[in-house]
């Protein structure tokens, strides 16, 4: 078990769920302030020991026992994009490569290719994973890639 200045040391300080800055100085009681969030094993299963990371306290609560939801962020322009924490279990427990989103312009799919590749550079440090944009139906596809 690591300290919460440990964890929120390795962690810039940001947190894990909602990708905003934690301040380290707030009380673990506020909403905003610093917590540590262990993870969860499938109920019955043996599981190898949860990566702990960093996260505001509302957030950490918000989220419980139940799967994590991490959104797209809203100033992108995407259709349709793949969830993200379903991706990065595919791709964590298979390999390969998915479509995760549809962009109308290439402007607007390396942007969104950008931020996807720094959100996980977080949310999933241990993944390996490139992007691609591919022409496809009128619009970009974005493709992510474990590697």
């Amino acid at each position: 078990m690591s300290t919460l200045n440990e964890v929120g040391e390795r962690d810039a300080w940001r947190c894990w769920l909602c990708d905003e800055p934690v301040d380290p100085d707030a009380s673990v009681n506020s909403d905003r302030g610093p917590s540590v969030d262990s993870g969860t094993s499938p109920k019955g299963k043996k599981a190898a020991p949860a990566v702990q990371r960093l996260a505001h306290r509302a957030c950490n609560t918000r989220k419980g026992s139940v799967k994590p939801f991490v959104a797209w962020s809203p100033e992108l322009f995407v259709v349709e994009p793949a969830p993200i924490v379903t991706t990065v279990e595919r791709l964590t427990r298979k390999g390969g490569r998915e479509v995760v989103a549809r962009c109308p312009s290439r402007t607007e799919a390396e942007k969104a290719a950008a931020w996807l590749l720094d959100r996980l550079s977080r949310f999933a440090p241990e993944l390996a994973v490139a992007t691609q944009v591919e022409a496809g139906g009128g619009q970009f596809l974005l493709v992510l890639r474990a590697v």
